[in-house]
């Protein structure tokens, strides 16, 4: 089969390459460069060819091609035209594929279904890490599952995995941009490159991610039926993190652009903190579902090493194109088009290890209270089981202290002002065996963590940590503070707050009833109380 690999000697599209050789196709090797597209086709047996997917394409018709590949790249500036390459394939009776990770030209491919269907061609846009490999791994997760929950992804790659200006412009450009994802069934601002959390590779590799946006977060809750689907990336390097997540902040503040000469700068710093970190990185995909023996959480986890990672975006191309006939006509994004056997099998002569993991899902409250969180009514049960991220909404009524000592602790903590009728939300997000809960009084934010430390329940917010003596009486939870302390430092019990919280059922619907007083003088801070019920949340960025 003769391949056209466009942007063949970039960083993915190299790797392509290299791959298809190896399973001998008749590979071309286009780009705009006739120097480095001859340079790799002499080096690994294949044709050099100079093309621009922007300009005359009758170089590319004139090699007959069966199969077009964009390798190029970056999706998000393909213009006002971003399927004009892809139109002209289908045009001319040739498949054709990308490797597209950019969420709005994957989820659009499906404008040339029709085209593609009539000149029985295959198009497809994202065969590459996303949404290929993470789709196919979801796929075999979710087999068997009567619900799937949440769908949580990460791409962690090595620090010495090569960097070309594409990928550095593809991460600049939608750092600190807003986007929405689907949690608990709706869909919820985030920005991008925020919410970071870490991830277990295996064999001792655990790596931090930060919120991005993929294909994924578009087509997966539809496909699978999830509720909530997200995706993080993560650099090997803290410091280039939280650079990132920095400038995300900051971007996200003042809203600038991205000019050329910011990219040639943080492609020459990527490239002189090359000699620091490994060049090992991975994947991660996790699928939390109820099969039919209860609640579970598996795994699908990779890792790449000697430098190999960089192979990984190609290998879905890969099996696609050692097993064509297989792939229906029509246009679509490459949503589980392919099998994890397969790529497994794609995988092969690579320097890769995967491996599956499953785990028993058990919510925090269910956990801490055990045989009595059946003594708790329904509507307070449904609240506490978070098998992933829960959304609730409902009105509160707020009153506030009057004494200075306990508006002056309210404000330092986020409480809301005083109201006789607010919208309120929770978000209660599950994470490493503890919750995350975001509540958002109108446009005021607090948020909290809560897990169980040496058999207590406690809770965090910033750094004074609370041990509740979690407990039920009359038919409510309640949840009174018994000690505290910030950071390591125990609280003298005079300098604890008095908390008089519970949550009950009253007329078939979820309340809460809070009241918080402050410490010394047992002045009243703040005392809140509403309903919930489930629903859309605004989530807070």
């Amino acid at each position: 089969m003769k391949v056209v690999v466009l942007g063949g000697y970039g960083v993915f599209g190299a790797r392509l390459v290299r791959l298809l050789c190896r399973d001998g196709h008749e590979v071309v090797v286009a780009g705009r460069s006739p120097e480095k597209a001859q340079a790799l086709a002499d080096e690994v047996g294949a044709q050099g060819l100079v093309v621009d997917r922007q300009g005359d394409l009758a170089p590319l018709w004139a090699v007959a091609p069966d199969v077009v590949v964009d390798a190029a790249g970056p999706f998000h500036a393909y213009g006002d035209d971003p399927y004009a390459l892809a139109c002209a394939c289908v045009a001319h009776a040739v498949h054709y594929l990308d490797l597209a990770d950019d969420p709005a030209f994957c989820a659009g491919i499906g404008v040339l279904d029709e085209a593609a269907q009539a000149a029985g061609v295959f198009v497809l846009s994202g065969v590459s890490s996303v949404p290929a490999i993470s789709s196919a791994a979801v796929a075999a997760l979710a087999d068997g599952a009567l619900e799937v929950d949440t769908i949580s992804s990460a791409i962690l790659p090595g620090n010495r995995a090569p960097r070309g200006r594409a990928v550095v412009e593809s991460i600049l450009h939608q750092c600190g941009k807003p986007f929405d994802l689907t949690v608990d069934g709706a869909r919820v601002p985030m920005r991008s490159w925020s919410q970071p959390d870490r991830f277990d590779l295996g064999q001792g590799m655990i790596r931090k991610g930060w919120m991005i946006e993929v294909p994924d977060h578009r087509l997966f809750a539809d496909a699978f039926g999830a509720r909530t689907v997200l995706f993080r990336a993560g650099l090997e390097l803290g410091v280039m993190n939280h650079a990132l997540a920095l400038f995300s902040w900051l971007r996200g503040k003042l809203g600038f652009g991205i000019a050329g000469w910011f990219v040639r700068l943080m492609l020459l710093g990527a490239k002189l903190l090359w000699p620091f970190g490994t060049d090992e990185g991975g994947m991660s995909v996790t699928v939390t579902a109820r099969y039919p023996e209860g609640w579970r959480q598996r795994t699908w986890r990779m890792i790449a090493r000697a430098g190999e990672g960089p192979f990984i975006p190609a290998v879905a191309a890969r099996v696609v194109l050692r097993d064509t006939g297989a792939i229906t006509p029509g246009a679509r994004p490459a949503v589980a088009v392919i099998e994890l056997d397969a790529i497994a099998a794609g995988m092969a002569d690579l320097a890769v290890k995967t491996e599956q993991v499953e785990d028993t899902v058990v919510p925090l409250f269910v956990r801490h209270l055990g045989a009595d969180f059946a003594q708790l009514p329904e509507c307070v049960r449904d609240v506490h089981q978070v098998y992933g991220p829960r959304c609730w909404t409902g009105r509160a009524h707020v009153t506030r202290g009057r004494s200075v000592w306990a508006r002056m602790i309210a404000s330092v903590f986020g409480f809301p002002g005083e109201t006789d009728d607010i919208a309120v939300s929770v978000r209660m997000t599950p994470m490493a065996g503890a919750e995350i809960w975001d509540r958002q009084f109108g446009g005021q934010v607090f948020r909290s963590t809560l897990r169980q430390t040496g058999g207590a329940m406690t809770e965090r917010f910033g750094p004074l940590t609370f041990t509740l003596g979690l407990h039920i009486a009359d038919g409510a939870l309640h949840f009174p503070v018994r000690s505290g302390r910030i950071g390591p430092i125990p609280l003298p019990r005079f300098l604890l707050p008095v908390s008089e919280a519970r949550e009950f059922v009253q007329d078939g619907r979820f309340r809460f009833d809070v009241a918080l007083k402050a410490p010394l003088t047992g002045a009243m801070m703040v005392h809140y109380q509403g309903w919930l019920v489930r629903g859309a949340a605004d989530a807070a960025t």
